[in-house]
């Protein structure tokens, strides 16, 4: 009996394809993140990454310092730890290999946070997070959540990491890296998960973003051959470069500073509202 008679061959072939799709996700990780910061990423040389997070933060700021950390090491291919700071806060400049993280009265700029990351190619080099006091010492930012979601975030950009979402007055995702007018999620206007903390979107996504080994690392290698990365006030906005995105509230969120040959400091901004 010719089987191909008896069975329809559209049936015989839907049936293959159904068979290599449930083979080949048996073999795929579940990992769905799409939020990788342009697939900027700090060379290493062995997992996890290890970084330090510069305390240059008040001491109304060192306990959220310390959360993001310990939040952003639970992460299977990144352990931070909270290390001496080597700038003054307002200023806030940086050295090769280090992330400085700092709070100041900033003035009414309009921004919230920014985090800033000096990149080589893909290879991230350096990272600023800038606190703006000007604003968290008023009413409506002087709070544990909003604190909580702003270092998350911003220390989350640091490591490659884009926003999930960018749209304030839609729903939380439960993620530190989605834009949101209610972080606590107690208010009623943004649904009930705050986004306070990392979610495992965050955690699936720097699994992708650092798959892969290199041959140095950024902590340990000091610049190479000049590289041109001048120091420059990242609290003055005309000093970040172009815009080149613009989030649902209609500000720019995303600043490019072009330094040539491949070199970029890339500026991420939560402005104040």
């Amino acid at each position: 009996m010719n089987i191909l008679k008896t069975f329809p061959i559209k049936r015989f072939l839907a049936i293959l394809v159904l068979i290599d799709i449930f083979s080949v996700s048996a073999l795929v990780p579940s990992v769905y993140a799409n939020h990788s910061w342009g697939g900027y990423h700090w060379e290493r040389s062995v997992n996890p990454l290890v970084l330090g997070l510069g305390d240059n933060v008040s001491t109304n700021w060192d306990t959220y310092l310390l959360t993001a950390s310990s939040d952003w090491s639970a992460s299977s291919v990144l352990d931070t730890t909270v290390v001496a700071g080597q700038t003054s806060p307002k200023t806030c400049k940086v050295a090769d290999g280090r992330v400085e993280v700092c709070n100041s009265k900033y003035g009414r700029n309009g921004w919230l946070g920014i985090a800033s990351i000096w990149i080589n190619g893909l290879h991230i080099t350096k990272g600023t997070v800038k606190l703006n006091d000007t604003y968290f010492n008023t009413a409506r930012y002087n709070t544990p959540s909003w604190k909580r979601f702003v270092m998350c975030q911003e220390v989350g950009h640091i490591f490659g990491l884009d926003h999930q979402d960018e749209n304030f007055d839609n729903t939380n995702l439960g993620s530190c890296m989605d834009y949101t007018s209610n972080p606590s999620g107690t208010a009623g206007t943004n649904g009930s998960l705050n986004n306070e903390h990392p979610n495992q979107h965050d955690y699936d996504q720097l699994v992708s973003i650092y798959s892969h080994l290199d041959s140095l690392s950024s902590i340990s290698q000091t610049s190479r051959g000049g590289n041109g990365f001048v120091d420059f006030d990242s609290s003055n906005a005309s000093e970040w470069g172009k815009a080149i995105r613009v989030s649902s509230d209609n500000h720019s969120s995303l600043y490019e500073r072009d330094l040539g040959e491949g070199r970029k400091v890339l500026t991420f901004v939560i402005w104040a509202n």
